[in-house]
Order: C-alpha cells, then structure tokens, then sequence
C-alpha cells in the first residue's frame, strides 16, 4: 500500500483537530458529563471513524478497508476493556466528576503518542525480521492464557510501578486543589493525586499498548492502517468513558472475549510466520478475521447481558495479566 505523503498529513491532520476538539471540551470546560450529551459525542467519533474507512476502501480498494474495520473492530473492544481499568482508578483515587474529562483526554494524549511510537517500530521491525511475526504471535497467546486465567480480577493500580515511584520521589498531598497538578502548601510545592491518577493512566496506556499494537499488526502490516485504526478507536474513548460506564459493570464475559480474540490473533500471526517459510502453511484471510472477531465480540455481550439479567449480583472484570497478592495497602505521604 503505497501512502503519500499528503495522505499522512491530511491523516494526522485530522487526528490533531478532533483530539484538539477533545482537549477544548474535556480540559478547558471542567463539568460532569451527562449521558445525552456523551451519547452525542461517541455516536459523531464512531461517525467520524466509518467515513474514514469508507474513504480508505473507496480510494485504496476494499481488501485495505476490510482491514482497516478489522483494526478499528479490535483497538474499539480493547479500549473498552481499557474503559475498566479508568474506571478503577477513577474510583481508587476518588477523581471528582468535573476533572474526569481532563485525565480522561490527556490519558488518550499519551496513548496516542507511545502507540505512535510502538507502531514506528513494531512495523520496522516486521519489515525487517520476518520471524517477529512469531514473536508478536506468541506473546499475543501468552497475554490471551494470562488474561484468561485472571479474568475474574481487577489490576492494582495502587501497585502500578510508575505510581508507586513517583510516590516515593515526589512529595504528593491527599487532597485535590481543583485541576492543578502540582501546588504550594506550606512553602514547598506537591503533586496532587490529579498528578498521580495521569501517572497511573500512563503506565497502563503503556501496558495496552503492548498488547494492542502487535493484535492490530495481526490483521493488517500497514502502518498507516494501524496508526488510524488506534488513533480513531481512542479518540472516542473519552465519551465512551461516560455513556457505558454503567454498563461495563454488566459485561462478565468480556475479558474471556479479549482473551479469545487475542489468541486467535496471535495463532493467525504464527500462521503467517509459518507461510513466510512454506506455501503449505495456511493463512487466515481479513474477511475471516473480521468475522470471527465480530462473532465473538457479540456472543460476548450477548452472553454477559443475558448472564447479569439472571443474576444481577453477577459483576464484570478488568481481567489482570498476574494475579492478584496480598498487600498492604499503599497511603499516599500527606504534605
């Protein structure tokens, strides 16, 4: 797929002006969202996301736009499961309403860019070494068995690394002093938790980004392809944030979904590696991988709809990659 230059500019162009609509609502207009008004919003960002693919199968042909709704169908399902962890750490860290915006879209900031940058070089090294195939592949079923077999946990935020270090390092307060991120008391100056919540959302954007990256590669290697299907699937994550987030408290089955679809990915990916050295072995085309993702996506919210209706004490997971240890809890130093 050859992409000029004036498509990657008109691309990012497009990107930077909804993520700069995005900051305007979400940072500069602190408020609690309403359910109308961030239905509004996910339906214009999912909009915004079809046209674009339409555009693409209309211009590049339809095999690249199959891929890329293929790519946009699996960054949209990870986000959600993406969506439980914010809603952990909004919750851990007791984010008041008007402010959550603004973690919100700064969050997506960083992801945007580290994706950004696992994507440079996750198609690099594609192009480079054929045998990564087999390497994203088996860590996308490592990921898939782990996923699986901590599907009924939620992360430790309070024990994410980069939380815990700037815990350690900076002086932090307990209490939130409206939007800012850093403030004076008593002479010296403190992060406050608002500073500390942006950290943790970082660290897991990092964390699902490693996952994220390689299970797009496995439905398409064109990097302009993967860059719109994340950047397009998080761009809308801020609304949808707002307009599921009682719901995602329904969806019990939805890491077991992630975990098959990732396995399925990543056993495609293996495939692939196994064709670059035999024509005998076989693929799994686009078309196919669209359909399976789609299929289970739905019996998923399908099955765990049906699931919190007859027994509504039933309570959905984040799914954690390790299991769950006892700990002490961590306390914040108060300044």
């Amino acid at each position: 797929m050859e992409v000029t230059a004036a498509a990657w500019t008109a691309t990012i162009g497009l990107v930077l002006l909804l993520l700069a609509l995005d900051l305007a609502v979400g940072a500069l207009r602190p408020h609690a969202v309403g359910f109308r008004e961030a239905t509004i919003w996910s339906v214009f960002y999912i909009g915004v996301a079809i046209a674009f693919g339409i555009a693409l199968g209309s211009i590049a042909g339809w095999g690249y736009g199959t891929e890329y709704f293929a790519g946009y169908l699996v960054e949209k399902s990870l986000s959600v499961d993406n969506l439980f962890v914010f809603v952990i750490i909004m919750t851990t860290f007791a984010v008041p309403p008007e402010h959550q915006q603004k973690v919100l879209t700064f969050g997506i900031v960083l992801a945007l860019v580290m994706r950004a940058a696992f994507i440079a070089v996750g198609a690099a090294l594609l192009e480079l070494f054929s045998f990564m195939f087999l390497v994203f592949g088996l860590l996308l079923i490592a990921t898939a068995v782990q996923l699986y077999r901590h599907r009924d946990e939620d992360p430790d935020v309070a024990d994410n690394a980069l939380v815990r270090a700037t815990r350690r390092v900076l002086p932090t307060t307990t209490e939130y002093h409206g939007g800012k991120l850093v403030a004076r008391l008593e002479g010296r100056r403190v992060v406050t938790p608002l500073f500390v919540v942006l950290i943790a959302i970082g660290g897991t954007d990092l964390l699902f980004a490693l996952d994220s990256i390689p299970a797009v590669f496995g439905v398409t290697q064109e990097a302009f392809i993967v860059f719109a299907a994340n950047a397009f699937a998080l761009l809308g994550l801020r609304a949808l944030f707002f307009l599921v987030q009682g719901l995602l408290d329904r969806l019990v089955y939805l890491s077991t979904g992630l975990a098959v679809v990732l396995a399925f990915i990543g056993v495609k990916l293996v495939l692939h590696w196994g064709h670059t050295l035999s024509d005998g072995v076989p693929q799994i085309s686009t078309p196919v991988s669209l359909g399976v993702i789609a299929v289970v996506l739905t019996v998923t919210t399908v099955a765990s709809l049906a699931k919190t209706r007859r027994d509504p004490a039933a309570k959905a997971h984040a799914g954690s990659l390790r299991g769950s240890r006892p700990a002490d809890p961590v306390e914040p130093p108060t300044a």
